[in-house]
Parts: C-alpha cells; structure tokens; sequence
C-alpha cells in the first residue's frame, strides 16, 4: 500500500501525554499505528478501523497474532476486512458481540475536544457503529490532523442512493456546498452501498448542531462528525509519537 508522506504542523493543545522519540527514519504513519497496538491485550475483542495509518496497526497486530496475541476483531470495510484475513487475524460480526474492548481507527480532522471528521476513506457508518459499540476508542493520527476548529476536511455525509439528488439540492439550498464523492470516473459506493456527499462548509462552529441538522435530514444514513467519542489519541510526528488521553468527565456530546 503507497503511504503518502505529508508536511507536519504541531498543535499547541497539550492533555496528559507520553513522548515515545523516534529518528529511526520509520513513517510518521507507521510510528504512531503501531504504537497503538500497545492498548491490545490478548483475549480482548478489537474493533479494526479503515485507512492507511491503521494499515499498519494492523500488520503490527497480525505480528502479534503469530507470537501469541489471542484476539478478534471486528472489521469497519471490506478493506480492512482483507487485510485482517491476510495478517491472520480472526474476524468476527458485530451481531455477534456483546461489546468491543478497544476500537483503533484514523480521523481526518481531530478538534482540541476530541471531536473529529471522519468517512475521507468512504467506511464512516461502519466506523461509527463499531466505535458506538466500544469501551475505548483510539485514533491514530498524524500531527497535521489536529486543528483548532473542524471544517476545512470537507465532511462527508452518507446518503441513501434512492433519493441523493433531492438530499444534494437541499443542501446546495443550505449552503452547504456538497459535493457527490466520485472513484474512477463513477458514483463512490460504501460497502452498504450507499453515496457520499462531500459537504464542503470550512468552518464548522458548532458540530453537533450540524450533526443534528444532518440528521434530521430524510434520505441522510449518517455523518462524519464524531462527538464525543475518542478517549485517546496517538499521534505520530516527524521525530516521536504522543499519547494524549481526554480528561476524565470531558466531552458534553449533543445533547
């Protein structure tokens, strides 16, 4: 899998953190998905995220798997699902669990309250469901992933394909700016078989307002928006990887 490398900005937003020095010319990517492998214990059931930062937590676990780790995880897409299989890690449904252990996914923009966009892979309904399910959930992220205010990754919103133009045209009317997601040179289709809508908004003041008003939409399965759900970042930098934990009793969710 090609992993892209990208320029790194820090965010000054401190919680309780652990630095693990790196300069061993390893991926900032591949530093911080592997790193997350340290909140795996063997017995525990795993929620397996979608992206190419937990590629690697996921080579990392099947390592394990061949050591000994007992585990089993819970896929988030086809993709991750192959990859599991191929690293040699059972996989099991979520109807068949009663809860997840520990969920390890990516995020595409993460706030200074844990908050976080996330679906630019197109596996948002997936990754919402097993990180509703969960006990603890983990991002592994690079720095330039933390901002100060969600919006500038454009947000993307799962639609039902039976009425995507009409839900389209009500949010050109909201301004919202969206945009249908396209793969090679035809409509993007999630692994439920639905659409994506880019929604292209810049700023975004109040997330769960806008989940709110996503939601209520007709035609709209779910968003991007993730409130109220990491309890842990890793994050992977150009010469370490920080652990930051939310504070406990942090996070209001939407009321």
């Amino acid at each position: 899998m090609e992993i892209l490398r990208k320029a790194f900005r820090r965010n000054g937003q401190e919680n309780s953190q652990v630095k693990q020095e790196g300069g061993d010319g390893v991926d900032s990517k591949q530093r911080a998905g592997e790193k997350a492998v340290e909140f795996v214990e063997s017995g525990m059931t795993v929620g397996l995220g979608t992206g190419s930062t937990v590629f690697y937590t996921i080579r990392k676990l099947g390592e394990k798997v061949r050591e000994g780790l007992k585990i089993r995880g819970v896929s988030t897409s086809q993709r991750t699902t192959e990859l599991a299989k191929e690293a040699g890690i059972r996989l099991v449904s979520i109807n068949d669990v009663t809860h997840i252990d520990v969920n390890i996914d990516g995020a595409d923009e993460v706030d200074p309250d844990f908050n976080g966009i996330k679906g630019g892979g197109g596996a948002l309904l997936y990754e919402k469901l097993v990180a509703d399910l969960s006990k603890l959930v983990v991002w592994v992220v690079t720095e330039e992933k933390l901002v100060d205010t969600l919006g500038a990754f454009p947000l993307p919103i799962e639609v039902v394909p039976f009425s995507y133009r009409q839900v389209l045209r009500k949010l050109e009317k909201r301004g919202l700016r969206p945009i249908l997601r396209m793969k090679d040179g035809r409509v993007f289709q999630t692994d439920d078989g639905n659409h994506i809508l880019d929604l292209h908004v810049g700023r975004i003041d109040d997330p769960c307002a806008l989940h709110r008003e996503l939601k209520l939409m007709s035609g709209v399965v779910d968003t991007g928006l993730f409130i109220d759900m990491a309890n842990v970042l890793v994050i992977g930098g150009e010469d370490a990887v920080e652990v930051r934990r939310r504070p406990e009793g942090a996070g209001r969710g939407c009321p």
